[in-house]
Formats: C-alpha cells, structure tokens, sequence
C-alpha cells in the first residue's frame, strides 16, 4: 500500500505477552497479501492485471471483485464525489483499500484478551474500545496549515479517516471536473467502518460542502471539513472532545 501502518493494543490486565509476536506475524501477512493483491504499482499483483484486461473478474481473488462492488456502491451513495473509475489509469480503489486493510488487520484482534486496539494506517484509524475498559481512545485531527499543532480533538468510536492535500499535495481527482483539485483543505469521517469512512472522507475532501451537506444524510457516519477559508464545518453529530467549529 506504500505506506506506513502501526498497531496499539491495550490489555485488561498484566498478561503474558508471548501472544503478540504470533499476532505481529499475522498482522504482517495480512497487509504483505494486501498490497500483493491490490497494489497499481506492481504490475504483476491481480488487480493491476485486471486493470491491463489480463485478468476477469472471475480470475482475481475473490476479494477484489468485493471492494469493487463496495467502490460501485459507495459512488452512487456519494452521488458521484468518490469514483474510483474516474481515474484516468482505470479504475483505482486505493481510496478505500487502506482502510479496508486496516478493518481486516483489526478483526485479527481477541476482544476477550484486550480492552482496546488501534491500528493507524496512515492517519486513518480503526479502533475498538480503549486504552482501559472504562474510556475511548481520544485523537488529534492535524492543522493542515501548520502540521506542528492539533486543530481539533475527536472521541474515537470505531473508524477515523482524515483526507486532504496537507501532507501529499494535490492527489485528489474531482471525478466531474476531471481536475486535481479539492474543496477542503482537511476532511475528517468517523463511523463505524474505515473502509467506508476513508471513501467518504475522500469524497468530502474533493465535495466541499455540497458533500458535507450529504454526509449528514448518512446513517452512522459524521464528517468535518477545514475549507479554503480555514473555515471548521462539522455534522452536528461529529464527535469533539474540544469543539472550534462552525454550525453545518
């Protein structure tokens, strides 16, 4: 996936830990056969051979077919402002694989032995319960315009994705303007799953407003969004633990 992805998990109780080099283990072939699968940079992996028309849908791993339907539905749910097949290369679900990784890295996790875990791949978080069996975990959404401070403070509850152009500069197509560009300068979606919110927080961050407006139409998601005019725009359900921002 060409990026980094740490884990954080939270034991209930002084434990022997010989269970965590086994975990680490699997942990790391699931994301190696992640990015073997889903890479569009290696032009060997099944999804870069469908891309070619090497391969059928029927050729691939099960799973691409999958996260296929999974980008078709969330396009139409976005009404357009997520469209992996906008792209001018084919179609590229990479705005939604990373959390979808991320999701299937934390279901390796036993529930019963911890009372919280995180894994953090890129910014995007998917989590579950806390750093004890009695609190969440807490976040810091970075200033896009000065990445040495915290602008905002989110209770996590399951999945944060952040999209914007703050730390890789323009790489955000709007599908109907064909143009590398986005109305947001930070858009952050929390729910309860980060392959759907890591769409949606693409999505706001490419739809501005107009996408803001939509996301709070959508059941058990929130979004916040740091617009060109440094302007904080929340759904009214967004979690803060600190909240700066403007009414929707």
């Amino acid at each position: 996936m060409g990026t980094v992805v740490t884990v954080d998990a939270f034991t209930h109780d002084v434990m022997d830990e010989g269970w965590w080099p086994s975990l680490v283990n699997r942990v790391q072939a699931e994301l190696d056969w992640v990015d073997n699968t889903f890479s569009t940079w290696k032009p060997e992996s099944p999804l870069s051979q469908l891309r070619l028309g090497a391969l059928t849908r029927d050729d691939v791993p099960v799973e691409i077919p999958v996260v296929l339907d999974l980008c078709a539905a969330l396009t139409e749910l976005t009404e357009g402002w997520f469209d992996p097949w906008a792209l001018p290369d084919g179609v590229d679900p990479t705005g939604l694989v990373k959390g979808w990784a991320a999701d299937r890295v934390l279901a390796l996790f036993d529930r019963d032995l911890l009372c919280g875990a995180l894994v953090n791949a890129a910014g995007d978080i998917a989590s579950f319960g806390g750093p004890t069996s009695d609190t969440v975990f807490t976040v810091g959404i970075v200033d896009p315009l000065d990445r040495s401070r915290v602008c905002q403070v989110v209770a996590l509850n399951g999945a944060l994705a952040t999209s914007g152009e703050a730390e890789r500069g323009a790489h955000l197509l709007n599908p109907f303007s064909r143009a590398w560009e986005s109305a947001s300068l930070s858009a952050s979606v929390t729910g309860p799953d980060l392959a759907i919110a890591d769409a949606l927080a693409t999505a706001l961050a490419v739809g501005g407003g107009e996408m803001l407006a939509l996301l709070d139409t959508i059941e058990g998601y929130e979004g916040f969004l740091i617009d060109r005019e440094n302007r904080h725009l929340a759904t009214p359900g967004f979690p803060f633990v600190m909240n700066q921002q403007s009414p929707l």
